[in-house]
């Protein structure tokens, strides 16, 4: 699959690779087979990608005589660098744990991640670093596991392992492991092993124990599902109303990054805005850029218990739902057949498929003759 070893690949030829991939319109496999790279490159080639887009669209200053204050702003400038750097360089200090590739801060307002590779003596490339791309078994694997989740929410890789060997394949659970950790999923009881945020993020207090649903926009969630595919497999992330259950946005990503959460919340919030907001503890959720657009409108941030899926359950039934109803009867073969499905789907979900919780109204029907009234 891979090029002639030490042949150097231009950067035309990086960025070709990259824009694919940011497209989003096929898997990391299907890219890799069709430039004949390896996966963890064209993950480590789309994420160099996105961070460098913003130095594009800078402003270029009007060239003019500079003023005395002009003169003095890059010395200030250089100055405030600096102690930013001496603060990060303290703060990563103060953790034992050695230098790694969880120290970096990708949302960091003032140092870039090339910046604090630099400062923590990190190669890049460890950072961006992915695994390898999942041989056929092992996606054939993943497809039972996922399965097998919607089923029994409450397994874990060791339950998980066992069930797979009554089914005749030979896995250890190691192997269980890594794939469930790879699909984001885990037990919905409490248990040491649970996932865990970036260490550097905060985690908020569980806000909706013993709270009564009243009305549309009172508390909304999000969360992330694996989704298999002929060659590969994406990611599905959804904002979902808890009161009526209405999908407010919903994206795909070939990747499992950041990005493509803030587009489907952006989304979401160009439809209202809820009173609280609650999501489980994985890095996309508790990172500064999510949190901010959250609290930036006032918004009060919720996160699940450890090892609690079940605190999330209406987006979780969401899943079972999509995937029952959807994509494991019409088989998706592309990524562009998979998102137009998806569109397709989640308007019948919401405008035309009764619920039975919901009275067998629709979603669309309780969220909008629901909403809370807004003072003049």
């Amino acid at each position: 699959m891979s090029r002639a070893k030490g042949k150097r690949l231009s950067p035309e030829f990086k960025a070709r690779v990259a824009l694919e991939a940011a497209k989003g319109a096929k898997t990391t496999s299907e890219i890799a087979s069709e430039y004949q790279v390896h996966p963890a490159q064209i993950s480590q080639w789309k994420r160099q990608l996105l961070d460098s887009l913003p130095e594009l669209f800078e402003a270029k200053r009007a060239s003019k005589a500079p003023t005395a204050e002009e003169l003095t702003a890059p010395l200030y400038e250089e100055i405030g660098r600096l102690k930013i750097e001496v603060d990060f360089l303290e703060k990563k200090s103060k953790q034992i744990k050695g230098v790694g590739r969880w120290q970096i801060e990708p949302a960091h307002p003032q140092l870039s991640i090339q910046r604090q590779c630099a400062l923590l003596g990190l190669p890049r490339s460890t950072y961006y670093y992915q695994p390898a791309g999942e041989s056929a078994e092992n996606l054939a694997l993943m497809r039972l596991i996922d399965r097998q989740y919607l089923e029994t929410p409450f397994y874990g890789s060791r339950q998980m392992t066992a069930w797979l060997r009554r089914q005749g394949y030979a896995v250890n659970r190691k192997r269980v492991q890594r794939l469930m950790g790879l699909m984001g999923l885990q037990a919905t009881v409490p248990g040491p092993h649970t996932s865990r945020p970036q260490p550097q993020n905060p985690v908020y207090p569980y806000l909706l124990r013993e709270l009564a649903l009243t009305n549309s926009n009172l508390v909304w969630c999000a969360d992330i599902t694996y989704i298999p595919m002929p060659r590969g497999f994406l990611y599905l992330v959804a904002v979902l109303d808890w009161y009526s259950r209405f999908v407010l946005a919903w994206r795909l990503s070939n990747t499992m990054d950041a990005l493509f959460c803030l587009e489907a919340l952006e989304m979401a919030l160009g439809r209202g805005e809820p009173v609280i907001f609650n999501t489980d503890q994985g890095a996309q959720f508790t990172s500064q850029e999510w949190v901010a657009q959250l609290q930036n409108r006032g918004i009060l941030v919720s996160m699940d218990g450890r090892g609690r899926a079940l605190d999330n359950v209406f987006v979780e039934r969401l899943w079972r739902t999509v995937k029952y109803e959807d994509i494991y009867l019409r088989d998706y073969q592309t990524v562009p057949d998979l998102e137009s499905g998806l569109a397709d789907y989640f308007q019948f979900y919401n405008e035309e498929r009764p619920h039975s919780a919901l009275d067998h109204q629709t979603p669309a029907e309780v969220h909008w003759t629901t909403q809370p009234e807004t003072e003049a």
